[in-house]
């Protein structure tokens, strides 16, 4: 299975990963911020699996066109995860900042909302390694 080079291989493995962490975040938000609503929890498992999804299916592109300069998955993953992290920032701002100031406090180091985008990038490296190691990356991936 593992063998050939493979987009669907890629989504998958990049949807597991990222459902394995919405998962995570899903089970231990309510730790964090007791106050919270299924619909951000369901979000959250959501959101992560879609970013798996969507860092499974760029790893076709290994080469920026307009730039011209290679694009590897070690730069592509961590960037789509950092920037996805800071878009989910501001659809769900409050709800973050208020998670963030009952883990930290509200005069702690990390109070930040967007510390998740540091985290989107460590969590987007992760489902690049992964989707790149098992699943292949390139043109490769696409064709018959």
């Amino acid at each position: 299975m593992f063998e050939n080079p493979s987009l669907i291989t890629r989504i998958a493995i990049g949807k597991a990963v990222g459902f394995l962490f919405g998962l995570i975040g899903f089970i231990c938000l309510p730790y964090f911020l007791p106050e919270t609503d299924w619909l951000l929890r369901w979000g959250i498992l959501l959101w992560y699996t879609t970013l798996g999804a969507i860092i499974g299916v760029f790893g076709v592109f290994t080469y920026h066109p307009i730039l011209k300069l290679p694009f590897p998955w070690w730069f592509r993953a961590p960037l789509l995860g950092a920037w996805m992290n800071f878009v989910l920032t501001f659809f769900a701002f409050d709800a973050m900042q208020t998670m963030m100031f009952s883990v930290f406090g509200e005069n702690g180091i990390l109070t930040s909302p967007f510390w998740f985008t540091a985290e989107g990038a460590i969590i987007g490296l992760i489902m690049g390694y992964l989707a790149t190691r098992f699943g292949g990356e390139g043109k490769a991936t696409v064709r018959k």
